[in-house]
């Protein structure tokens, strides 16, 4: 392991309910940079009372968020992770070891704790993407919110996308400049009472989701 701070962007977006939770449970040698969206419940001031680093993003979407974080990001290797509570920070452990031994990209396979926990219209689309990622020799079957790379491998690649986009155009641009692409399963839980996914919560935000990917597909 890095003996150096790694930095965990967690993108955020009204994630009050569960950013104690997530927050106490980094691992030591991990940061929080959280970067919030747009939060009107007190998102922020919790995260900051936590010792995380908070940025301000008001460009609303994901991969706003998430680019930001790997802006002000410092450490050599960065990870990412949701912040409502459905992954386990504990789980950044063996990406980050991935990466400290050789490869260029780490990612999550979400493996549900039980039933319900995903809904089967965003683990439906999910399952079409990655298919078509590993038609494209990209060996993944998640396209997961939990991740580790080096900081400047992800800048190289040019990623441009900036909503729901933002981790596929990662995967395909990652595959196509030939990087090495390790995948874990990851226990994906519940989301913390008191939040709402922005994709699964509901179709209409699956369906947002797709839209924006399929952007990327075509590119």
């Amino acid at each position: 392991m890095n003996l150096d701070p790694i930095d965990v962007i967690l993108p955020c977006l009204d994630e009050a309910a569960a950013l104690p939770a997530v927050l106490s449970a980094l691992p030591p040698g991990f940061r929080a940079l959280v970067v919030d969206n747009g939060s009107t419940d007190g998102s922020p001031r919790i995260a900051a009372g936590f010792g995380a680093k908070v940025v301000h993003e008001p460009r609303r979407g994901y991969g706003a968020a998430v680019h930001t974080g790997l802006e002000y990001a410092t450490s050599d290797i960065v990870c990412f992770l949701d912040a409502d509570g459905s992954l386990d920070p504990a789980d950044l452990r063996p990406l980050v070891e991935a990466v400290t031994g050789g490869a260029d990209l780490a990612a999550g396979r979400r493996v549900p704790v039980r039933r319900g926990v995903w809904p089967w219209h965003a683990r439906a689309g999910n399952a079409l993407l990655a298919t078509l990622m590993r038609r494209q020799r990209v060996p993944v079957h998640d396209i997961a919110p939990i991740r580790a790379a080096r900081r400047q491998t992800l800048l190289d690649l040019g990623i441009t996308d900036r909503a729901f986009g933002y981790p596929l155009e990662l995967l395909i641009k990652a595959g196509r400049a030939g990087l090495r692409i390790e995948e874990f399963e990851v226990a994906y839980r519940p989301r913390a009472a008191g939040t709402k996914s922005k994709v699964s919560g509901s179709v209409r935000g699956t369906l947002r989701a797709a839209r924006d990917m399929a952007k990327v597909l075509r590119a």
